[in-house]
């Protein structure tokens, strides 16, 4: 039993929007890992069917991050209502939502990218501590590689530290525990695995790229601005380059409809990656979010697999 994720490995699914769902969830779970809801744009309804879902599976071990550089008070009420075991934060401070949460009963991890940030996140009473490196994929806080971050966090606060960012297989799994890192969690794994609801294309992408195949980046910001990013390079990214990188208003092709997310347009430039519901015949252009250790994804794997082989 992994004493800090309440479950029975230190293995976490990191909250990849656009690539999860429930069948994700519960093979997570049933492989004795713990699964993460991303939920900071979803609809409270359906917030409440999925934590129904996965109760009804059987599964009464799981997590919901809410990002905080968006409004999330209401999602926050939701959380506490259902007693959700475990809601993470990232990208914003905590500490207003921590006495409704822990009043219902709900343990909070709080992701941080710096030592400073930790120490905040500690004095405001977070449970546990979410070091994501620089190495991580999606949008990106720190400047710090992961075992760095992590010896600071071990070192530096009391709390268990949960590390982030670059883990794909067990030798890097290993690298993070031997750090200090208490339990791991890994997001662009399992986005190329069976069970993601990530479009094939975009896991063929993944399998296919190497470490310097990503960038660390602020270009596909309409939806998200000021947020860095690490992506794969790809279409749109090169050829923003090659035009000298410009700033937004004159990018080229800024403006293009590269497929519909629900229904409604996606841009170029857009934060929206290759998911369920996207519908595009150029998912090569729209961002997609990776990690420096898809360096070491050379397969879609059972996200049971990945489970084991991460534990």
């Amino acid at each position: 039993m992994n004493a800090v994720l309440g479950t029975r490995v230190g293995v976490m699914q990191a909250p990849v929007g656009g690539a999860t769902g429930p069948e994700l969830y519960r093979a997570v779970a049933a492989a004795g890992g713990l699964p993460t809801v991303p939920a900071s744009w979803t609809a409270l309804d359906l917030i409440r069917e999925t934590i129904a879902g996965l109760r009804a599976d059987g599964h009464t071990t799981f997590a919901v991050n809410l990002v905080l550089d968006f409004e999330q008070a209401e999602r926050v009420a939701l959380c506490a209502a259902e007693r959700v075991p475990i809601v993470t934060f990232s990208w914003g401070d905590p500490a207003p939502y921590l006495p409704a949460l822990h009043a219902a009963g709900c343990r909070v991890f709080a992701q941080v990218a710096t030592r400073a940030a930790g120490e905040a996140a500690v004095a405001a009473g977070v449970d546990a501590l979410i070091a994501q490196g620089s190495e991580a994929g999606g949008h990106v806080e720190s400047t710090t590689a992961l075992a760095v971050l992590v010896a600071a966090l071990a070192r530096a606060t009391p709390l268990p530290v949960i590390a982030a960012g670059g883990i794909a297989d067990a030798a890097t799994a290993d690298a993070a525990r031997a750090a200090g890192a208490a339990a791991i969690a890994a997001g662009t794994r399992f986005v190329a695995s069976e069970e993601s609801t990530a479009l094939p294309a975009y896991k063929e992408l993944l399998v296919a790229a190497g470490a310097a195949d990503t960038v660390l980046t602020g270009v596909f910001d309409i939806g998200w601005p000021d947020a860095p990013h690490r992506v794969l390079r790809n279409s749109t990214y090169r050829a923003w380059e090659a035009a000298g990188s410009p700033a937004p208003g004159a990018r080229p092709g800024e403006g293009d409809v590269l497929g519909t997310y629900a229904g409604d347009p996606i841009l170029r430039y857009s934060v929206e990656s290759p998911g369920p519901l996207v519908e595009t015949e150029q998912p090569e252009a729209l961002c997609l979010y990776a990690g420096q250790g898809v360096e070491l994804i050379d397969a879609v794997l059972p996200a049971a697999r990945i489970v084991e082989l991460l534990a």
